[in-house]
């Protein structure tokens, strides 16, 4: 509907003697009444899309696996998903971008929100069939606020559709094939027994990227080198549990960014960006999904060279420090980190390249120029961490990884190196502008 304008406005009640008796006033009241409520609920549409549905889901999804106690690998998985269906079914509505796999016919009448909220419920309630009820209940939420008519209908009919593409793509993904991981050892000596994390995403399907080891990169450095030495004498000085040399502030910056911490930091950070910038439906809708097909590569790529190299944790390098060959590397045989250590290889490291994939994303869409934003702990949303730039969140990341003790320098590097490659290949190749 196009709004009203005064110029468009007919006074013909006058001219047909329908205003006589009452004062000029009143005839103009009653003339211009109908025009403004029309442009008033033209304003309330348009304030509600300006809420957008696609940062609501992108909050409730992550509150939906919060609770399903969903992390790292499967929960970059379905972030994906979710944000892949969403930008397919609004741009089979509003045709702003290329869609990723949904091929149904155009929809421009179809609501955008309907087709949002639809699209995140069918793949979470696919995906984590537990959280049904969570799922349903922010659903009606979403619905309730479409009015009721064909363009709600067709809009749901629109996601549920984009959402059954994505499922169908997923299927067979190779996420969820048997755990063949084989422990490095010789026979009869024990090793520890925990089995390690989602091996079986070393040969998953990844977003748009041909392949898990399209990205992959060289091998870490020689034990022997000055490179390693450099590293191995860093973590092993700022990051050991009880280390001198650690500041409270940093000791701080480690106990925040736990695990669960790094992917919806991302997404928050999107969110916040976004909102100062007034991003539309079909902009969020694509910045989100390129910044979490982005992140899902990270578990995928980083995991098949992660096995590959099968490089130890610092924990380990310390500790038998007298047996790698290089002097310059002093052993140290009750050495522990102060985070925990992940149950998987250092080298390269997935917080190098989350946040490598992150700023290339944002960048691409925000630029790299100065910009404040805060992010807050999944668990405890009071414990905040607040930042002046894109490029500064990246960079926090992967020095916690160091001060914690559980990955070295050059690590953290290449990863940065290959987070931004998976960005810059992701932006280059898929959900280009439609015209």
């Amino acid at each position: 509907m196009k709004p009203a304008t005064p110029d468009s406005f007919s006074f013909e009640g006058r001219a047909s003697g329908e205003g006589r008796g009452r004062s000029s006033a009143e005839v103009r009241t009653r003339r211009w009444l109908p025009h403004l409520l029309a442009a008033l609920a033209l304003a309330l549409t348009a304030s509600h899309a300006s809420a957008d549905t696609v940062t609501e889901w992108n909050q409730t999804s992550i509150d939906v696996l919060k609770v399903a106690n969903v992390a790292g690998n499967p929960w970059s998985r379905c972030m994906a998903m979710v944000h892949v269906a969403i930008a397919d079914a609004v741009n089979t509505i509003q045709d702003r971008y290329a869609r990723y796999a949904v091929a149904i016919p155009m929809a421009p009448n179809a609501s955008a929100d309907a087709a949002v909220a639809a699209a995140a419920r069918t793949i979470l309630i696919q995906v984590y069939p537990a959280q049904k009820a969570k799922v349903e209940e922010a659903y009606a939420a979403s619905l309730k606020q479409i009015p009721d008519g064909p363009a709600k209908t067709e809009g749901i009919s629109v996601g549920e559709q984009a959402a059954a593409v994505i499922l169908a793509d997923r299927a067979n993904d190779a996420t969820g094939v048997p755990d063949t991981y084989r422990p490095v050892t010789t026979p009869g000596v024990w090793v520890p027994t925990a089995p390690p994390l989602f091996p079986e995403y070393a040969r998953a399907k990844g977003w748009v990227i041909t392949s898990a080891n399209q990205f992959r990169p060289g091998p870490p450095p020689a034990l022997t080198s000055a490179l390693y030495a450099r590293d191995y004498n860093e973590t092993k000085e700022i990051g050991a549990a009880k280390s001198t040399k650690r500041t409270p502030q940093q000791s701080d910056a480690v106990r925040f960014w736990a695990q669960t911490n790094f992917g919806p930091s991302w997404n928050q950070a999107a969110r916040e960006i976004s909102a100062a910038r007034k991003l539309g439906l079909a902009d969020n809708a694509r910045v989100l999904a390129l910044l979490n097909m982005g992140i899902a590569n990270v578990f995928i790529a980083d995991w098949d060279a992660k096995f590959l190299y099968n490089f130890w944790r610092p924990v380990t390098a310390i500790r038998n420090g007298d047996l790698d060959g290089n002097d310059a590397t002093e052993r140290d045989a009750g050495w522990t980190s102060l985070n925990l250590n992940p149950m998987h290889p250092e080298y390269p490291s997935a917080a190098g390249i989350v946040g490598g994939v992150g700023a290339g994303v944002l960048e691409s869409v925000f630029g790299a120029s100065p910009v404040t934003f805060t992010v807050s702990d999944l668990t405890d949303p009071r414990l905040t961490r607040q930042f002046t730039s894109i490029a500064q969140l990246a960079q926090e990341q992967a020095e916690v990884r160091i001060w914690g003790g559980i990955h070295f320098r050059n690590s953290l590097v290449v990863g940065n190196e290959m987070g931004r490659k998976i960005a810059a290949y992701l932006v280059a190749n898929t959900m280009k502008p439609a015209r």
